[in-house]
């Protein structure tokens, strides 16, 4: 069966699991509101394959969460994943982080909203239906009150991810359902990773990029 490790470190939620033939074995992360990939994520690794009893040499592929997100999150994450897969000679996987996100939950008929912190009143979305299927392409988006009107008309939407705390602040409408608290986790690239993998759709290591969607800019610490 095929045994696949995956590896989510697009937001400040560093996230690690083995999954076997796409149900999730083990899963490790912390969740909280600090970036701590560089200290916890080879720590993780390490956890999931003892937990599971399995050696890195077990593993059949790994898979990266891709982006869009933090620059430097994804930048850990996919070097990690990336020296693995040549140093084991496996293949490397990409998923796509809002359509993990999205699938978080499940809903009928109702359209989901995966959004991320894009700093100030920004975010990175992508909208899917009740089947998580992407219907609007992948967006770095200014919200302002007319957000997504078009879709709120018409039915439920649910929105998710770190970028819906500034949104509650501007759609005030009886269609939005706000799923609070939630962040890209390993524990949903099981089966999309799988999915992948089995119609040999995997990376080019040595040129694969994550999905920034956006240039990188610096930003001054404040004094």
């Amino acid at each position: 069966m095929t045994i696949l490790l995956n590896i989510e470190t697009s937001t400040t939620n560093c996230s690690v699991s083995l999954s076997k033939g796409g149900e999730t074995l083990v899963l490790k992360e912390d969740y909280n509101d600090n970036f701590s990939h560089a200290e916890r994520l080879h720590v993780y690794i390490d956890e999931v394959l003892k937990e599971a009893n399995l050696e890195l040499s077990n593993l059949n592929a790994i898979a990266i969460s891709k982006g869009p997100g933090s620059y430097t999150g994804l930048r850990i994450g996919v070097s990690a994943a990336k020296g693995l897969c040549y140093a084991l000679d496996i293949p490397f996987v990409s998923v796509f982080t809002l359509e993990s996100l999205a699938h978080q939950i499940n809903v009928e008929d109702r359209v989901i909203v995966s959004m991320l912190d894009a700093r100030r009143m920004e975010v990175y979305s992508a909208i899917f239906n009740s089947e998580h299927q992407q219907i609007r392409e992948t967006q770095a988006q200014i919200l302002d009150k007319s957000s997504f009107a078009e879709y709120l008309e018409k039915g439920k939407v649910y929105f998710i991810g770190n970028g819906v705390e500034k949104t509650k602040g501007l759609i005030d409408h009886p269609n939005a359902v706000f799923v609070d608290n939630k962040l890209p986790s390993a524990k949903e690239m099981g089966l999309l990773a799988y999915t992948k993998y089995k119609k040999n759709d995997t990376e080019d290591i040595a040129y694969f990029e994550p999905y920034y969607l956006k240039d990188f800019i610096a930003i001054k610490p404040k004094a």
